[in-house]
């Protein structure tokens, strides 16, 4: 009896919100929208197709997810409008508020807006066990390393890290399932990733072949930080069956971002649909745990659109002054 009660009670709130969805003024919403992610085999494209279809699927409007070339390109995609939504990191936030963004120098992309929090990345080391690599300094100088699709998160960072921690290489670049491909035939031989994890490349690497992740040793975890805008992170043991124990990495939080013109109401009902299910977008991805009303003080430098205010105000949450769109 208490289960049917309980599932009555969920199917009666789900429907209460899709009703709600359903009775908003759509009047200037857009007839479509698209969510700009990254390449296909990394965790942006997987979560972002997942809420994109959740959103679309709620709302009532028809929606999908783009392949992009991650935060830095979806930054400027959604600044221009040519994006509805998209995903970012915190790092390449900051230089395109700042004027600062390698796509646009001196425009100030003043028309990105946040929406919600998903996850941190994660910025990880993966190599095959057959190079003998098993610690960052093992890396040979000279070596080939996969830093993702040209202007991502880990291709901005992740070189300069290596760097500060001695690393001499060559510098690849490609979608993540792509370079995990590579790694394997033995065209290059690390992948520095930062995504979210499990890593679906990562995964898939796993099951066809033996590899190793390496992790930071503290006083390479240690002068990361002091250097770059991350904070200390373990991978846990049980993301991967290749891993033994916790991975010690350095992370950078996610955010969902819209373009600021958007109606209030289009992107209200559209975080809600996302912070109100949690249970369905961590069926998208396990990244989605930390996809969560309270994780919202994570963004500490773009100014929320005035529909996401909305929908944390309604939480009990204050929005400071200098998160607000002026």
């Amino acid at each position: 009896m208490k289960s049917i009660l309980a599932k009555s009670a969920v199917a009666i709130s789900l429907a209460a919100f899709a009703m709600g969805a359903a009775h908003a003024d759509k009047s200037k919403w857009p007839k479509s929208f698209t969510v700009g992610t990254a390449s296909q085999g990394g965790t942006y494209y997987a979560y972002g197709a997942g809420w994109a279809n959740l959103v679309a699927e709620t709302v009532g409007i028809t929606g999908g997810a783009e392949v992009t070339g991650g935060p830095t390109q979806n930054l400027a995609l959604v600044h221009t409008g040519k994006l509805a939504f998209g995903m970012t990191t915190m790092g390449p936030a900051r230089e395109a508020l700042d004027g600062k963004s390698p796509l646009a120098p001196g425009l100030k992309m003043n028309k990105v807006c946040a929406m919600f929090p998903m996850y941190e990345t994660p910025f990880s080391v993966t190599v095959l066990s057959s190079s003998g690599i098993k610690s960052i300094k093992d890396i040979p100088a000279g070596s080939k390393i996969g830093f993702g699709p040209a202007g991502s998160t880990s291709d901005v960072y992740f070189p300069k890290m290596l760097e500060t921690l001695g690393v001499k290489f060559e510098r690849r670049n490609g979608g993540w399932g792509d370079l995990g491909g590579q790694l394997q035939d033995g065209l290059i031989d690390v992948v520095a990733f930062a995504a979210g994890v499990p890593i679906p490349a990562v995964t898939q690497l796993e099951v066809q072949t033996d590899i190793n992740i390496l992790e930071f040793n503290e006083a390479e975890q240690k002068k990361i930080i002091d250097a770059y805008p991350v904070s200390a992170f373990p991978i846990k043991a049980s993301t991967y069956k290749t891993l033994k124990n916790d991975a010690r990495a350095v992370s950078m939080w996610n955010y969902a971002i819209a373009n600021c013109d958007l109606p209030e109401s289009f992107v209200y009902e559209a975080t809600k649909a996302v912070l109100d299910n949690n249970a369905k977008m961590m069926n998208i991805h396990k990244g989605a745990r930390t996809t969560l009303t309270e994780n919202w003080d994570k963004n500490t430098l773009i100014p929320f659109h005035p529909g996401a205010v909305k929908y944390f105000e309604e939480k009990g949450i204050k929005i400071p002054a200098n998160l607000k769109l002026k």
